[in-house]
């Protein structure tokens, strides 16, 4: 694929085309289809040869924060997989980054921060973001695909949620048990709650941003929540989980919330958030997903086993329509329980999309 050509001068120049393919804006309404959208979470990445041949000339942050690139291999999985929506290439950490702090993201070590964040005068220090001038970049992404997909398939925007973005700032990095971050919320629970806050507010005003740069759906990962106690969860992660959610809800988006491992909190999320979409993992079985999601009207989104993709394509189809069949119905976005991995093959991939887009409703 050609090296994408960034042509617009402002967002006012965006002409957005009919949609071709609606699935998922309307599986997000939970209105009948013929069969559910389906699209993968890190669909733009290391499994796709043609990702790497991207890759080998930039690092990664150098693709996220360069919307050409960013554009580039987000469009990959369109052109190869011929999935249902086109999810911005980006990372949930761009906003700590914006607000000033100093993110490395190397192969085989993960993201880090250099100057974790560990006290009240640090917090004080970070910034306050304008979406349009400090993540321009991933804005301007959006509006380059949005433009290139000429209404092919719906763009999806998203973020971390607060307690997700708090845990990696503190902590410094991934962790096993986040015990820096847990320690700050059980013996500074003014400062967690500042921070939780503070990042709820950037992280809302970031998602009604990239709705003006021309997202069509918004996801919000919660993918530390399953490192909390359902009481500490509730405490402090939730609020701010709520707050952000209710300032993204203001840009008239649907908005998919997805409380990584912690499939016991999914009414109280989709409450709380008000969310149209609840994300489910591997871990709950999809017929108590589906009835969560029906008592409350929302749609659900998930949650094959990543790892299944390792398996025979009879493997993969199998579970793929055990999936399907139990979440049989109204409003339900096929994906995975989380996402892919770097060393999936790529015709597996290709076999569990064709697989849900051969499937019927009703089957």
């Amino acid at each position: 694929m050609a090296t994408l050509q960034f042509e617009l001068d402002a967002p006012s120049a965006v002409e957005h085309a009919p949609m071709l393919n609606d699935r998922l804006l309307r599986a997000c309404r939970r209105e009948p289809l013929d069969r559910p959208p389906v699209w993968m979470m890190r669909q733009a990445g290391r499994y796709l040869p043609e990702y790497r041949a991207v890759r080998a000339g930039s690092d990664f942050l150098s693709m996220v924060r360069t919307p050409e690139l960013a554009a580039e291999v987000t469009l990959q999985p369109i052109d190869i997989l011929g999935v249902d929506a086109a999810i911005i290439f980006s990372d949930i950490l761009v906003i700590p980054s914006a607000m000033g702090m100093n993110l490395t993201v190397e192969d085989g070590v993960g993201p880090r921060f250099s100057d974790p964040l560990r006290s009240p005068s640090a917090l004080n220090a970070l910034r306050e973001t304008v979406p349009e001038e400090d993540l321009r970049y991933t804005l301007d992404a959006i509006r380059l695909v949005r433009r290139e997909l000429n209404g092919k398939v719906p763009v999806i925007g998203f973020a971390g949620a607060p307690w997700t973005l708090a845990a990696y700032m503190i902590e410094g990095g991934g962790s096993p048990n986040f015990q820096h971050a847990k320690r700050a919320m059980l013996s500074e629970p003014k400062f967690m709650r500042t921070l939780l806050h503070r990042l709820a507010r950037e992280v809302g005003a970031f998602l009604c941003a990239q709705v003006e740069a021309g997202a069509q759906v918004l996801q919000l990962f919660d993918s530390w929540a399953g490192a909390l106690t359902p009481a500490d969860y509730r405490e402090f992660a939730l609020p701010a989980l709520a707050e952000a959610a209710a300032i993204a809800k203001t840009s008239g988006a649907p908005l998919i919330v997805f409380p990584h491992g912690a499939s016991w909190a999914l009414e109280e999320v989709a409450i709380a958030t008000k969310a149209d979409v609840i994300g489910v993992d591997w871990r709950i079985d999809p017929a108590e997903a589906r009835r969560v999601a029906d008592r409350l009207g929302i749609a659900v989104q998930g949650n094959l086993d990543p790892c299944v993709l390792y398996g025979t394509p009879d493997v993969i189809r199998d579970r793929t329509l055990h999936m399907l069949k139990k979440f049989n119905g109204p409003g339900h976005i096929a994906n995975l329980g989380h996402g892919i991995f770097l060393d999936v093959p790529v015709e597996s991939a290709r076999m569990f999309i064709d697989t849900v887009q051969g499937w019927s409703t009703g089957n």
